[in-house]
């Protein structure tokens, strides 16, 4: 019976049997905001900052491409990026510390939110997985 009871226990923890849950991040540029829901299920609604006016955040339907913990941009004098979730080459939704600028355009394109909400969606991706998990930036 122990060895029935370890194999249980192992097959629960087996990528063959986790079963996937859709993670969306819908970001309204027009309204400055990110709607985050899991399986269909309405999470978050958090402000964000996406491009200020002579920049551009992409319009589109994306999968996150890579994950940063701490990521310092090569492209802006080295500013922190915490919680990076990077979705179309070098644009990203990450934390700021310009936090009272969120709810206004502000960034050179990238998609800024709150520290703590940018851990939580972070969390979220690592979660659903990049498969699982769409990025969607409508006007």
């Amino acid at each position: 019976m122990r060895g029935k009871a370890l194999l249980t226990a192992l097959l629960a923890f087996s990528p063959l049997t986790a079963w996937a849950e859709t993670l969306v991040a819908r970001v309204d540029i027009s309204d400055q905001t990110m709607a985050v829901s899991l399986d269909g299920d309405a999470l978050h609604i958090w402000p964000v900052s996406t491009a200020r006016p002579g920049k551009f955040t992409p319009v589109g339907t994306f999968h996150p491409q890579s994950l940063r913990r701490m990521h310092y941009s090569s492209l802006y004098n080295n500013a922190p990026m915490p919680w990076s979730i990077f979705f179309y080459g070098n644009f990203a939704i990450h934390g700021t510390t310009a936090v009272e600028l969120l709810g206004c355009p502000a960034s050179a394109g990238c998609i800024r939110l709150a520290p703590e909400n940018a851990e939580v969606l972070y969390g979220l991706v690592l979660q659903a997985g990049f498969a699982d998990t769409w990025i969607i930036v409508q006007e």
